[in-house]
């Protein structure tokens, strides 16, 4: 599951209402004319945005937004470069930057310089001289840990990567799958980063040697293995530690009911990955200014404050808004792990490659 986590599967983890992305869809438009109404945003299964901020900006700009979810990150990436000469939709959102280099490598993506490029923070911007991506939102990809569980066993928790490996930790992680999800590749981003190139390896044959568990996706580990979420205590889960994100925390606190006074996760600070998602006007697109107008909006205050509380997710925009839960419950790393993304295009598929010998087999 890529860093956009829907409010839907925290909701559903903790047995409350379904909460649906906002996309509008316009059944009897053909995007394919010229001249279109509809404009065609293509995600991953994460997208959300309150109904009436995306209500304004079809009102102001005379578009329908109809929104095609099309999986996890990496798989919809995937799918959006088999496509891409006969495209889907017009504009692509949820590339981030583990995965940018495949997109732009494969010619994904035409220019366009969305209005507001220019108040976004400049850490977040790339690809400066084609503009052919627009940042959006940045996340951390941490471990959280189950605060009752240390508590209960008197142990404190983990802070760091080297602790993970320390026998006082045997058993007790649960990771994603590095080839098929989002945190999972992210995680093991962070320990290239931490250990580099002649370090990681070795890092990941003691993490396994210590009983780290590697599940499919995101879902199953934080909502059927972790045994801190909501969902992981109604499944009776026996992991205190999971790869899950810094804004984790705020939404076991926001969705709950009632709400506790404090978050019943934490997050180990000194294993965190910065990830940042992009989107971009695609190629072959068959509504390119209504694909614009999208890219415009997607950097505007009133969707950039919006974002926060519907993808659990930080704003990119000077001046944007965060949200009170966030500060409190769920702060940026201080020091999160980087990776240059060409250091990651010349590495990742090697890297996974690797790391699925050593660790799943």
């Amino acid at each position: 599951m890529s860093i956009t986590k829907k409010a839907t599967v925290f909701a559903v983890g903790l047995g409350l209402v379904t909460l649906s992305a906002c996309g509008s869809s316009d059944s009897g438009s053909d995007n394919s004319e010229s001249g279109s109404k509809t404009v065609t945003l293509v995600s991953h299964n994460s997208w959300a945005v309150s109904k009436d901020v995306l209500a304004a900006f079809e009102k102001q700009s005379g578009y329908k937004v109809k929104v095609l979810e099309d999986g996890d990150a990496g798989q919809a990436v995937n799918k959006a470069i088999l496509t891409k000469d006969n495209p889907q939709g017009d504009v692509f959102f949820g590339v981030d930057n583990t995965l940018l280099s495949r997109a732009l490598d494969n010619d994904l993506f035409q220019s366009y310089e969305a209005k507001g490029s220019d108040l976004v923070l400049p850490e977040f911007r790339v690809d400066q001289d084609k503009h052919r991506v627009t940042p959006v939102d940045s996340g951390d990809i941490c471990v959280n840990y189950d605060k009752a569980y240390f508590s209960e066993h008197k142990l404190a928790p983990p802070t760091s990567y080297d602790d993970l490996i320390k026998p006082a930790y045997k058993n007790l992680l649960v990771t994603e799958n590095a080839s098929t999800s989002s945190p999972g590749l992210g995680f093991l981003l962070g320990t290239a980063a931490k250990y580099g190139d002649d370090g990681w390896q070795d890092y990941w044959k003691k993490l396994k040697a210590n009983g780290v568990k590697v599940v499919d996706g995101w879902e199953q580990a934080y909502n059927e293995e972790f045994s801190g979420s909501a969902g992981g205590k109604k499944a009776k889960a026996d992991r205190p530690l999971v790869v899950s994100y810094a804004s984790s925390p705020p939404a076991e606190v926001i969705y709950a009911d009632p709400k506790p006074t404090s978050a019943p996760t934490g997050v180990a600070d000194g294993t965190c990955f910065r990830q940042v998602e992009y989107a971009g006007l695609l190629n072959n697109a068959r509504n390119t200014e209504g694909g614009k107008a999208l890219l415009d909006f997607l950097l505007t205050k009133e969707f950039q404050d919006d974002m926060p509380m519907n993808m659990f997710v930080y704003p990119v925009r000077e001046a944007a808004q965060v949200p009170e839960e966030f500060t409190k419950y769920g702060p940026r790393a201080r020091n999160p792990e980087t990776l240059d993304p060409a250091k990651i295009a010349d590495n990742r598929d090697d890297w996974v490659k690797s790391w699925t010998s050593l660790v799943l087999k």
